[in-house]
């Protein structure tokens, strides 16, 4: 809603009408950093139910909540110069990376359950919860 509510003041701002695409370098920049936060929403969400569902719950929340104030840092660095949103933008590929780690651990748990019998669950959760404190390290 923020990314939407800027963009729609910078249009705003920009020719007095509508929403429009042309406009200043700034309006350009907003309109480019929300396109890039809105495409990245469906994998954010998949692989977070994903990671949710298949392997624990506490550290796919907090690697979500994490994901979105760095989306955040990348817009609002995105705004300025464009080397300042390249961190957030990092930080955010690093969480994507491991909630799809935390979905692909959940499947090869299931299909070891299935095929062999071994549960590894308990493994998982307490490895997934030791490192998701870590993506807090910049």
């Amino acid at each position: 809603a923020f990314f939407a509510n800027k963009l729609e003041h910078e249009s705003k701002h920009c020719n007095g009408k509508g929403f429009q695409r042309q406009g200043s370098s700034y309006f350009d920049r907003v309109y480019t950093a929300n396109q890039n936060c809105g495409h990245a929403y469906p994998t954010f969400l998949a692989v977070l139910w994903c990671a949710g569902l298949l392997c624990s719950q506490a550290p796919a929340a907090f690697a979500g909540l994490m994901y979105l104030f760095v989306r955040q840092k990348y817009f609002v660095g995105y705004l300025g110069e464009r080397t300042q949103s390249t961190p957030g933008y990092l930080f955010g590929k690093r969480i994507i990376l491991f909630l799809f780690l935390m979905s692909v651990a959940g499947i090869l748990n299931y299909y070891l359950i299935f095929f062999f019998g071994s549960d590894f669950e308990i493994h998982i959760k307490t490895i997934t919860s030791a490192i998701s404190p870590l993506l807090l390290i910049p």
